[in-house]
């Protein structure tokens, strides 16, 4: 289980960071952002999305066709996300065309035209985004709760921003923003496999080494959310299914009490031996898909269970899941179960080291949450510490009936949920 992970750090704020596989032929690249949509201005929502979509519509030495046509080239696993606290692109290529991969990946993010023809364009391909959440009730729901969860937050707005303010993304203020944000300064570059520290560093002095420290600008309300307890009951008549959300405050990402966290999410709904499928799903047969997960953020976390169900039945799913999480207040997760998750957990982290896009990603990750990298072994005995008394203390914190969230989408007519429904 020997890592081999090196480090750079450059004077303006470039990190590099590499895991070297051996016996891989992959290699995958990432070049992840220290920002996302909880750092935009108000009146900028949505915009570190747009500009992960507008890099890829021109450089100043491709055109649209030609970067498309080398990214099919190079095997076509190339990936760009937006999310909260992170903007990322990765590409899993053959170690023979790093390279190429390389020069590609910073072309595109350290030279993007920001053609205001194709701007336009792609306004409306995200407009079009945003109206595909809409019809997806699961996402349609989340964005809904997280408004009311978060409340006057960056944390409570969609991450694509909505139409209004899309159609005002101009060249002048997507280049502005793109020099502001996406620079050196906020750049972690990761590859994982079979790949050489120094020639990475090489090639990241190449494109960004001369970027100048950027004069940060402040976060907007990068301050803690305050967390509410919202009801939600929105009617959808057209939707065979309804959609539940139960949420609660949690512990954030860079809490060492993270790994009980993860341990108490997936007792309740974490796979097909958890409570929550096993209760809703297999002995009642009230759902396809329940489940519950931990959101972890720097500064706050967000504990959820989420089913799909009749809405007849949505009542019954809501108590038997408050029932549970009861019962974990009340009496904790058994030693079987305890034993069981730690198992799952150790055999999900030694499988993903595997895979070089896991191991990348994970690089960034820790350096992000964390500013250093943490072993495997470390990890390991972190998780294999966790008691059971640790696991019903953070059930007895966060599962409280005035910190309790509720949201239902569906045809939920005379469905009525009060703050006593949702006693713990």
């Amino acid at each position: 289980m020997k890592e081999d992970i090196q480090t750079t750090r450059f004077e303006n704020g470039l990190t590099i960071l590499t895991d070297k596989m051996p016996g891989v032929r992959s290699v995958t690249l990432g070049f992840f952002f220290r920002k996302g949509a909880r750092h935009e201005p108000a009146e900028l929502n949505g915009i570190s999305h747009f500009i992960e979509h507008a890099v890829f519509k021109g450089t100043q030495k491709r055109t649209a066709l030609e970067i498309a046509i080398e990214t099919d080239r190079l095997g076509g696993n190339l990936d760009a996300f937006t999310m909260h606290e992170e903007t990322g692109f990765a590409i899993k290529v053959v170690d023979t065309q790093l390279e190429k991969a390389f020069d590609l990946l910073a072309d595109l993010l350290a030279n993007p035209l920001f053609d205001e023809k194709e701007l336009k364009r792609e306004q409306k391909v995200i407009i079009e985004e945003i109206k595909m959440t809409e019809d997806a009730p699961e996402d349609f729901l989340g964005e809904l709760f997280n408004e009311k969860l978060f409340p006057n937050h960056p944390l409570g707005l969609s991450i694509a921003g909505t139409p209004r303010i899309v159609r005002t993304f101009n060249r002048e203020l997507t280049r502005k923003y793109h020099a502001e944000t996406f620079n050196a300064s906020n750049l972690i570059i990761a590859a994982a496999g079979n790949v050489e520290h120094e020639r990475i560093v090489e090639l990241a002095e190449k494109f960004f080494g001369q970027q100048p420290d950027s004069k940060q600008i402040p976060d907007s309300k990068d301050e803690k959310p305050i967390i509410a307890s919202p009801i939600i009951i929105k009617k959808k008549k057209n939707l065979e299914q309804a959609h539940l959300i139960i949420a609660a405050p949690f512990v954030d990402a860079q809490s060492e009490r993270s790994y009980a966290a993860d341990i108490l999410a997936n007792a309740l709904g974490g796979g097909t031996s958890s409570r929550l499928w096993q209760k809703v799903r297999e002995e009642k047969g009230l759902a396809y898909s329940v489940g519950a997960s931990a959101a972890m953020y720097q500064d706050c976390g967000i504990f959820t269970v989420y089913a799909g169900t009749s809405p007849k039945q949505t009542g019954e799913v809501l108590d038997i899941s408050l029932k549970e999480m009861r019962s974990v207040v009340q009496n904790g997760i058994t030693k079987e179960e305890l034993e069981l998750i730690k198992e799952q957990s150790a055999a999900a982290i030694l499988l993903g080291l595997e895979d070089s896009a896991t191991r990348a990603g994970t690089l960034a990750r820790l350096e992000m949450v964390h500013g250093r990298q943490i072993s495997i072994e470390e990890t390991l005995q972190k998780i294999e510490a966790v008691s059971l008394e640790e696991v019903q203390s953070l059930a007895k914190e966060f599962f409280q009936t005035e910190k309790i969230a509720f949201a239902a989408l569906g045809n939920l007519n005379g469905l009525k949920i009060g703050r006593d429904r949702l006693e713990i």
